[in-house]
């Protein structure tokens, strides 16, 4: 194997540890935030866990964090829970940030 190929294995490696990382982030960070969006639904128990994975899966539906901010707030408008996008999507990275830091804990 050349120092190139070394090389391009090790950049390989990287991108998927870094991918991998950033997928564990986001999960983490969508679990948190179902649970607080759980608390302020006044769900408890089985019922905010099963609210909790609502949000988790709701990430599936495409790319990016849209699909998770467009659940949420509907479901807060459903329950007439004051938030604006720009409130939740602060809380969103301020998740992000305890979700990373929490991952990288682990």
């Amino acid at each position: 194997m050349t120092s190139f190929d070394k090389r391009e294995k090790a950049f390989e490696d990287k991108y998927k540890h870094d991918q991998e990382l950033q997928f564990k982030v986001e999960v983490r960070r969508n679990k948190l935030l179902g649970i607080w969006a759980a608390e302020l639904l006044g769900l408890s128990g089985a019922d905010a866990e099963a609210y909790t994975k609502e949000v988790i899966s709701s990430d599936f539906d495409e790319p990016g964090d849209e699909d998770v901010l467009r659940k949420v707030l509907a479901d807060f408008e459903t329950k007439t829970v004051n938030m604006s996008a720009h409130r939740l999507r602060n809380k969103m990275d301020e998740l992000t940030d305890a979700a990373k830091q929490q991952i990288m804990d682990e």
